[in-house]
């Protein structure tokens, strides 16, 4: 998938693309230098039903609580409401690579979580990083220790709708719902297998969605994200691997996007990991006065 290059906006001057500035500054230094699909065993059209009706399962709140809940191995699986994220972005650029790693915590019935990313060595141009904590919410990304001259303490505030990708890999994580929300565009879907992902048993599924299909099929927090994201890129069709459980929470998801433009092609694979469902959720958006509203440093 190609993505169109584009100047910068009100809303993506306040953050470079995390996932891509880095190995493009990286690649900058150097020279130019799965099984087969099984049967479906839910039969028909079994595999696009269960891929579509990912995001309104994590959406549901969990039936109970305790451990069986926070594990995420409730045996009611009646949804998630909550769950703990691991998610990783690498990008590769000119024969260089770099990951992005993230951890933190997401409500997918109101749309906010906390993410820390930690950037790698080198990803965008010193030493050491320190991590960057960022809180998500429908239509905004709110970003603090984001360096480029925001002082210490301060947050930046991106509005999502306004970047060209819809925050699908700007903040060097893509938020879980508009993952998971991006699977209702899916158009071609095949059953790959059963597998196991830290020992729960689950559904591996490969197929590619539509960005213009699920932004028109998302809830109101995801909607207008993925809406600028099938403008902006060049190309709605977004190849996925999808892992579901038995009860159809989705555990694992990746993503693949090619960016082409000036200078070397980007490939960017962002992986969403799913777990501890039922976890205690808590996010504080930032204050009026703890916004940084002056100019970032152009990196």
């Amino acid at each position: 998938m190609a993505v169109r290059r584009h100047g910068c906006g009100s809303g993506a001057r306040a953050v470079c693309a995390l996932a891509v500035v880095g190995v493009m500054a990286a690649a900058s230094g150097c020279s130019g230098g799965g099984g087969g699909a099984v049967a479906d065993e839910q039969g028909g059209s079994g595999s696009l039903d269960a891929v579509r009706r990912a995001a309104a399962v994590l959406a549901a709140t969990a039936s109970g609580t305790g451990t069986a809940a926070v594990t995420g191995d409730d045996p009611a699986g009646a949804g998630a409401g909550t769950a703990e994220v691991r998610t990783s972005m690498e990008t590769a650029a000119g024969g260089t690579r770099v990951t992005i790693r993230g951890r933190g915590v997401y409500d997918f019935r109101t749309g906010t979580g906390q993410l820390t990313v930690v950037l790698p060595k080198d990803a965008a141009g010193a030493d050491e990083h320190r991590p960057i904590t960022e809180l998500l919410a429908p239509g905004a990304l709110y970003m603090k220790n984001r360096g480029a001259g925001v002082p210490a303490g301060k947050w930046v505030r991106v509005d999502t709708t306004a970047l060209a990708d819809g925050n699908l890999v700007t903040g060097g994580a893509t938020d879980p719902m508009a993952a998971a929300e991006l699977l209702l565009g899916a158009r071609r879907v095949t059953y790959a297998g059963r597998t196991e992902l830290a020992g729960v048993p689950v559904r591996h599924y490969r197929g590619t969605a539509d960005l213009a299909l699920a932004a028109r099929r998302a809830g109101p927090g995801s909607r207008g994200a993925l809406a600028a994201a099938a403008k902006g890129f060049s190309t709605d069709e977004v190849p996925f691997d999808a892992y579901l459980d038995d009860q159809g929470r989705l555990r694992k998801v990746r993503h693949r996007f090619d960016f082409t433009g000036e200078g070397p092609a980007v490939e960017v694979v962002s992986t969403t990991l799913l777990f501890g469902f039922g976890v205690q959720v808590s996010v504080r958006l930032p204050d009026g006065g703890d916004i940084y509203t002056g100019r970032i440093r152009e990196r």
